[in-house]
């Protein structure tokens, strides 16, 4: 059975790309200081997917060009369909991985730098989630700020695509 908190990304991840719909790549690459471009926000929840769940995780890099979104690197506005294409591929890629977590598994440690991070997988998976709901707020932000209008409601159908379940 899937962890509770892998649903829970995976229902986050849905009302990540739901925030996005109806976003021209023009609006994506326009800035609204002093917050990022909506597409750079893409770019770096995709470096972030792809640092926990692959690069830490499993040792494999997809898409080394996502460094440039990591935390402390300078703004860009790369083309929307690029960034999206990268966020797919990562997240694709991490499926497997994710199903694999356990209670036992979530709290045990990913390396870094051969050393076992200071915290637990399930904490980092726990981040994660936040992280992905702290910038879907920005990209709503500034989704007004260039005056679209009818976006969506927020949260989704938690009840049917995402409910608690208790641990066997």
């Amino acid at each position: 059975m899937t962890h509770l908190l892998v649903n829970q990304l995976r229902f986050t991840r849905g009302e990540w790309a739901r925030g996005f719909v109806g976003v021209s790549d023009d609006d994506a690459r326009r800035f609204c200081e002093p917050m990022n471009c909506l597409s750079w926000l893409v770019g770096h929840l995709a470096w972030h997917e792809q640092l926990y769940w692959l690069q830490r995780a499993q040792g494999i890099t997809l898409v080394p060009q996502l460094e440039q979104y990591s935390v402390g690197e300078r703004r860009s506005a790369p083309p929307l369909a690029e960034v999206w294409s990268a966020w797919q591929t990562v997240t694709a890629a991490t499926e497997a991985y994710l199903d694999t977590l356990t209670v036992e598994t979530l709290q045990t440690h990913l390396l870094v730098n051969g050393q076992p991070a200071r915290d637990t997988i399930g904490t980092y998976l726990t981040r994660l989630i936040f992280h992905y709901w702290y910038h879907l707020g920005e990209a709503q932000a500034v989704r007004q700020m260039l005056g679209h209008v009818n976006l969506p409601v927020y949260i989704g159908d938690l009840s049917t695509q995402a409910p608690y379940e208790p641990e066997a």
